[in-house]
């Protein structure tokens, strides 16, 4: 993979808001990868970087696009939904490929149930889909088990140096890739104004897109996904304590399920050689299948 290929840097209007999202220009299909949770676009690089050569790539960035407080109910996932259904109009993207990490997963599920996006096919890695009674219940944020978490993390250091250590340390990037941690100090961190480093998405943010997680029940919705999914799973996920892939897939019609092995939820950060894979030749046997299909 050459280290040449960077991407385009772009906003697009969506009416009431604007977007910003990272442009790969390959030549073939559309693919649209979102992040998960208080992460960026960038960490999907080396996965875009393989798929570029092939696909188009486009990866948008939805935590700051909208203002939301964590003790008012946060933001509502069914909003970002639409607000993803609604970019790919404007950009006049058509039936993508689209590839969710995390809460990107669950938003893209909603886009195409319940707003109608056009997919040819739809991976999920490591969805949140929560247990069916936690929705339409107010949680407080010290109550909600993600927001109450991340609305404590740690948002300064003095410099870079201080910075990696304190993310080596810590047993959510242990496992990450190198580039990708250098990635996400490169572009998930900014100046705090102070000569230090704060983080780009900054913990009230975060912990209002977490409490936003319970204000809309995706359940229902799967049996309503029409195009093909296949779904990543972490060997080692902390999040199979409370969600459930296998029922996931199960509801979903034309689901298949995959573990990763050795990964936890952070799969692409993790794993970005094994993701890029995964999805090369989840999209091949969609393409070869529409061939057949249609000959």
């Amino acid at each position: 993979m050459s280290p040449a290929v960077e991407p385009r840097i772009l906003r697009q209007d969506i009416g009431d808001a604007e977007i910003s999202y990272l442009s790969y220009d390959g030549g073939g299909p559309a693919v649209l990868l979102l992040h998960a949770t208080g992460f960026l676009p960038w960490l999907w690089h080396p996965v875009a970087r393989a798929l570029s050569p092939t696909y188009r790539v486009i990866a948008p960035y939805i935590c700051d696009h909208r203002q939301a407080e964590p003790e008012e109910g946060g933001f509502d996932w069914l909003v970002l939904a639409r607000d993803m259904a609604l970019f790919c109009e404007r950009l006049g993207i058509g039936s993508a490929f689209a590839v969710g990490h995390s809460m990107g997963a669950t938003v893209l599920t909603i886009a195409h149930a319940q707003f109608g996006l056009p997919m040819e096919g739809l991976v999920l890695i490591e969805p949140i889909f929560l247990p069916p009674e936690w929705y339409g219940i107010r949680l407080s944020v010290e109550d909600h088990p993600l927001a109450s978490r991340s609305i404590k993390r740690t948002n300064g250091w003095p410099d870079e140096a201080a910075a990696l250590r304190y993310l080596q340390s810590r047993e959510l990037f242990r496992k990450w890739d190198a580039e990708v941690l250098q990635l996400y100090l490169r572009y998930g961190m900014k100046s705090s104004g102070e000569g230090g480093l704060q983080l780009v998405c900054p913990p009230r943010r975060e912990a209002a897109l977490f409490m936003g997680s319970v204000r809309f029940d995706p359940w229902p919705l799967l049996p309503l996904v029409r195009c093909p999914v296949l779904i990543l799973e972490g060997e080692t996920s902390d999040n199979k304590s409370f969600i459930d892939v296998k029922k996931a897939t199960a509801a979903i019609p034309r689901a298949s399920h995959r573990v990763v092995a050795d990964a936890g939820h952070l799969i692409p950060m993790e794993r970005p050689r094994e993701t890029a894979e995964a999805l090369l030749e989840f999209f091949a046997s969609r393409s070869a299948g529409s061939s057949r299909s249609g000959s």
